[in-house]
């Protein structure tokens, strides 16, 4: 069964670059036809998808968060990661990364890492 993992700075000042990374066990990346994907929950709100990178390397992002957003791969780790810039309080969220069948369907979650924004 596949496990997914988060790991990243657990505070991030405003205007800074948040830079997340998804660790995959079982499994590689690049194998099959899976989407992983980026997912955020802000406290007392309902998650918000960010963004895919597909199983061949092609990206997908939030129109809302494009400008900010990078999502990459590192197929020799097994991982992808995220980046989003400039962040703000607003940016505060527990994030999740996920592996899917297909965009918008999360078949798999890592645990999740919580990522607050403040000076």
């Amino acid at each position: 069964q596949v496990q997914l993992q988060e790991s990243g700075p657990g505070l991030v000042k405003p205007s800074q670059t948040l830079f997340l990374t998804c660790t995959v066990s079982s499994g590689s990346i690049t194998s099959g036809v899976y989407f992983w994907s980026w997912i955020r929950q802000p406290p007392g709100k309902g998650l918000e998808w960010m963004g895919v990178i597909v199983y061949d390397g092609r990206t997908y992002y939030s129109p809302s968060l494009k400008s900010r957003t990078s999502i990459s791969r590192d197929t020799s780790k097994n991982q992808f990661s995220l980046q989003l810039s400039s962040v703000t309080p607003e940016d505060t969220a527990v994030y999740y990364c996920t592996k899917g069948p297909a965009s918008h369907v999360f078949g798999s979650w890592g645990q999740g890492t919580q990522v607050t924004v403040s000076s």
